[in-house]
């Protein structure tokens, strides 16, 4: 019976050769994409799961009760993890990481590398699985001069992993100190949110913060590894209040969150959990399902439209006493069949795209047959056989051989019915996916063209490092004599993660109200470079001697002050008083998800340690090129890591350009899918309708009008997909746009282009079958009269 079904089943493939590859073709399609997605998805899932204890790590986040609402921030006193380990039982480890965004500098005697670092508390490896090649994890980081780097910077350092016991130096701004390499760790996998080339002991940045370590200053991340058996929520209860008894004056609390949470759930509104990453995880899942779906829709609809040629098949084995049950299980073995052979094709294109598949998304995917790829893969294809093949095995198997023998078929009218509307399904999610294209890319182009109250084009910017920094006035004065750089200085940073203080007051501030301000350190001429505009009073100037008790600060820093003429006026800053000189224009110094935040520039040269250069348009490389080899004389042996201020400002956008490219490969892959579907429908009702055609261009009608007659029932169909996708896309480009502080106003021609746009496809796609279906000849579709 096995050998009978299939042989059967290749004899109607065979039989059928378009409407077979017309479905291999848009299964396959669909189950790559869902490859594709599902190997995102997992990846992304996977991020910082991979420690042993992760039901028992947890991070403690941090909320600021303040005028504006709650902010919750990673950041807490650098005194809490060790606070915490002694006082709360509950806690078996507590571990603090620093919280430096610059990169080091490390060196031996013949190399100097740029890296990334942290300062971490010495139980790090009890609490985080990073394997170590050498060293013993217990002891790595006990020593105040102890350092461990990973086997990268190892290699790089001394050609070799076997680095225990050499002695390097790190140095960041104007601290460095030679240390003992006591351990060496594996390179820090993909799928861990925190990358870094060394760790060094946290005791070295309680010197480092000097009298800035204490419970009002927040500056290093805590991390918990809790008891077994401990109910991670008493232990949220437990810490709540754990700043305020040892600093009652201050409005924070505490609250734990997994780990593994931080990737995926980094988004908090009003001190509550509100998304982040996870909402892309769930798109792309949706339009994985959709693109399916749509690809089985084509399945069934072709199948049940090629029924009335099967009807003979089913009559006879109905009267020869096959069950209806028999009949559908072949049918569906027939679907099952064609999509494993869709899933080796599917295969195959996700090998060739997986490489511009990455580059688009910035993953290191790879087609690797593991057991959950393979279970996942095997799952997926036969949850779209089933699927695509339900429909018709049941339709097929329930005609009744008396009538089908007859050449009756009952029930036709309904399944005409299912067929439209399985059509305008498939067409409704593709014009949301259209207008979802527009509006993402739409929103993408307006917030990078957006006036930023700043120039970020043609700025380089680099860490002073070495003599830079011990001559960087110097330095600066020779970099603006450059041919190609127009102006140049020296700052903190501008863009993404900048440092905030509560510790400022003013004449007539409620002393209940704690007021979060972005701060920025900055070199005279930091605003000018920028392009910055004024608004009131003056920048920094060296003019001016006494500009290092003054300070600048935004509109809305003002503005939340409530202060009315404000320069002049004297605010208090750390315990020191302040004269405000200037204010600024605003400027979105952070993404356009966040309104623009009160902030102030604060001089002072010897914090401001990344060198702005502003080159001309159009000579940039000539600029680079001598700016490389003025900085090789100062620092001879020393890498000249430089960036683009732009491209700063673009990668917080990264998720969203990603989205927008993806959204347009997933949309023409949608389209292209439903079309294939169109086709082949449109195909087969011409072939159904030659002999009606015949008789109608017998009787005079012309080509035009059986073309229309042909596309009409199909245009009435996209129309009503065109009506029910409009106000369902509407919600949800509106329920994305309100990530954004600032974002584009919806226009009715992106809803009306889209759905012209699906409605000229379907045209093109029927009138194609529609104009060659007019054009035969009719003494052909006669003959056999």
């Amino acid at each position: 019976m096995i050998r009978h079904s299939l042989l059967l089943m290749y004899r109607n493939f065979k039989r059928f050769k378009s409407t077979f590859f017309i479905n291999l073709i848009g299964l396959s399609s669909g189950l790559a994409c869902a490859l594709l997605i599902f190997l995102w998805v997992s990846d992304e899932l996977s991020v910082d799961g991979f420690h042993e204890n992760d039901s028992r790590l947890f991070q403690v986040m941090t909320n600021h009760d303040n005028a504006e609402g709650v902010t919750t921030m990673e950041a807490g006193p650098g005194l809490l993890a060790e606070t915490l380990a002694e006082e709360v039982p509950e806690v078996k480890y507590a571990v603090s990481s620093s919280i430096i965004p610059d990169k080091f500098v490390v060196s031996d005697d013949n190399h100097h590398i740029n890296a990334s670092g942290q300062f971490v508390s010495k139980d790090f490896f009890n609490v985080f699985s990073y394997p170590l090649l050498h060293g013993n994890r217990e002891q790595v980081l006990a020593g105040k001069s102890a350092i461990v780097i990973s086997e990268e910077l190892a290699m790089k350092l001394f050609g070799t992993t076997n680095a225990v016991g050499r002695t390097i130096k790190w140095q960041i701004l104007h601290f460095g100190k030679p240390v003992v390499v006591t351990g060496v760790f594996k390179n820090v996998p993909a799928n861990s949110s925190k990358q870094f080339d060394f760790l060094a002991s946290f005791e070295e940045f309680k010197d480092m913060l000097g009298d800035g370590l204490h419970w009002d200053n927040h500056n290093a991340e805590t991390y918990l590894l809790l008891a077994e058996g401990v109910d991670p929520g008493q232990v949220n209860q437990k810490i709540t209040g754990f700043i305020k008894q040892k600093l009652p004056t201050s409005n924070v609390s505490l609250l734990i969150r997994p780990y593994s949470d931080r990737y995926l759930y980094g988004t908090y509104e009003n001190g509550v959990q509100a998304g982040g990453r996870i909402a892309y995880v769930r798109l792309f899942s949706i339009v994985a399902v959709f693109i399916l779906l749509i690809a089985c829709i084509n399945f069934m609809n072709l199948s049940t439209a090629k029924a009335s040629r099967r009807i003979k098949e089913v009559g006879i084995k109905k009267s020869l006493g096959a069950s209806r049950a028999s009949l559908a299980m072949h049918y569906l073995g027939e679907s099952l069949l064609m999509a494993f052979a869709a899933l080796i094709l599917a295969l195959t294109i996700v090998e060739l795209s997986i490489g511009p598949f990455n580059a688009i998304t910035g993953k290191q995917l790879a087609l690797s047959f593991a057991p959950e790829f393979v279970l996942g893969a095997f799952g997926i294809a036969c949850i779209t056989g089933l699927l695509a093949g339900s429909y018709p095995a049941l339709y097929l198997s329930g005609f009744r051989p008396a009538e089908v023998l007859r050449g009756r078929l009952e029930g036709l009218g309904g399944e005409m019915w299912a067929r439209k509307g399985l059509v305008v399904f498939q067409f409704t999610l593709s014009v949301i996916l259209i207008v979802a294209v527009l509006v993402v890319y739409k929103q993408i182009e307006y917030v990078q063209t957006k006036n930023l109250g700043y120039n970020k084009d043609n700025i380089v910017y680099f860490s002073a490092e070495g003599k830079v920094q011990q001559n960087l006035e110097p330095f600066l004065s020779e970099v603006r004599q450059i041919p190609g750089i127009t102006n140049a200085s020296s700052g903190g940073s501008i863009i993404g993660d900048i440092g905030s203080t509560i510790g400022l007051t003013w004449p007539g501030k409620n002393p209940d109200d704690d007021v979060a301000f972005q701060t920025v350190a900055v070199n005279y001429g930091m605003i000018e470079t920028l392009g910055i505009s004024i608004k009131s009073g003056r920048a920094f100037s060296k003019e001016f001697a006494t500009d290092t008790a003054k300070i600048v600060f935004n509109e809305t820093a003002i503005a939340t002050m409530g202060m009315q003429d404000p320069v002049g006026k004297t605010v208090n800053l750390w315990g020191e008083d302040k004269k405000i000189i200037g204010v600024v224009k605003d400027f979105h110094f952070q993404s356009l998800h966040e309104q623009v935040k009160p902030m102030f520039f604060r001089l002072e040269p010897k914090q401001a340690m990344k060198v702005m250069a502003r080159m001309e348009a159009g000579r940039e490389n000539e600029a680079i090129a001598q700016l490389q080899e003025l900085h090789e004389k100062y620092n001879p042996g020393f890498e000249l890591d430089y960036k683009f201020l732009n491209e700063d400002y673009e990668s917080l956008y990264a998720a969203e350009q990603r989205v927008a490219v993806l959204s347009k490969y997933f949309a023409g892959l949608a389209i292209l899918i439903s079309c294939l579907g169109l086709f082949g429908l449109a195909t087969f009702t011409a072939e159904r309708r030659l002999k009606e055609i015949g008789v109608r261009k017998v009787l005079g009608a012309s080509e035009f009008s059986i073309a229309y007659l042909l596309s009409v029932d199909f245009s009435k169909l996209v129309l009503i997909s065109i009506l029910i996708a409009l106000p369902a896309s509407y919600l949800l480009v509106t329920y994305w746009l309100q990530n954004f502080a600032y974002r584009i106003e919806l226009k009715l021609w992106y809803f009306v282009g889209a759905g012209l746009l699906a409605l000229f496809i379907a045209w093109f796609t029927v009138g194609m079958q529609a104009v060659k279906a007019a054009k035969v000849n009719p003494t052909q579709c006669l003959s056999d009269e």
